[in-house]
């Protein structure tokens, strides 16, 4: 049954044509459950006559026990086919599931595959020696544009150097000149010879004064 349901559908989307299969079977699984509750409600009805009759009219028992055996191998035919038809979605639901899954991990892996499309491991380790070699020309241009123009650690070391040797010669020339100090002399005080020729000049001044007076 299966097969024919499957070739009923063809070759078209194999999604679309489980999903429609489905349908099918549980149609057909309703179908036989009306059959069945019809074959139950006729199986009950038999019991009862065959009960009722079966001391008053044991030839309508019987009949009424032949048909209700009857039906109850009908019953149990159909809820085997009910079995077999469930069983049937189940697989197909699985099925369907399984395929959509894989669909999925398909889309999935060539997605992958599309972004690996341009990487490789030799790539890589190529670009992660290159992004290296870049760091270590990006350290040493910043070390040069750090150090003064022109001045390498061989001039630097000669004019610490000299600037020593400067440093020496000017605390030198400080002690040296500390002997040949000038003594201080505090304001208004004047040296002695220098204050007997200012009152020899006052003298003589005063003298040429009063001659010019007595000869008035």
């Amino acid at each position: 049954m299966m097969a024919g349901i499957m070739s009923y559908f063809g070759r078209r989307d194999t999604k679309q044509s489980a999903r429609e299969a489905i349908v099918v079977l549980r149609q057909q699984l309703q179908m036989i459950e009306k059959k069945e509750e019809h074959l139950q409600k006729k199986i009950d009805q038999d019991l009862k006559i065959a009960k009722a009759n079966a001391v008053s009219n044991k030839p309508l028992a019987t009949s009424a026990l032949k048909r209700k055996r009857f039906n109850e191998t009908q019953l149990e035919q159909l809820r085997g086919q009910q079995m077999q038809l469930e069983m049937q979605v189940n697989t197909l639901e699985s099925a369907n599931l399984n395929k959509e899954t894989m669909d999925a991990m398909k889309k999935a892996a060539q997605a992958l595959a599309d972004i690996h499309s341009g990487m490789s491991v030799a790539k890589v380790d190529q670009t992660m020696a290159e992004i290296q070699e870049q760091r270590a020309v990006a350290d040493e241009i910043t070390e040069l544009i750090s150090n003064p123009v022109g001045v390498d650690m061989g001039d630097q070391e000669e004019l610490e150097a000299q600037l020593a040797a400067l440093e020496d010669e000017a605390l030198t020339d400080r002690l040296m000149g500390a002997d040949h100090v000038p003594i201080h002399v505090p304001a208004g005080a004047v040296p002695a010879a220098k204050q007997a020729v200012t009152e020899d000049d006052e003298e003589a001044a005063l003298r040429q004064l009063q001659a010019e007076m007595a000869a008035m």
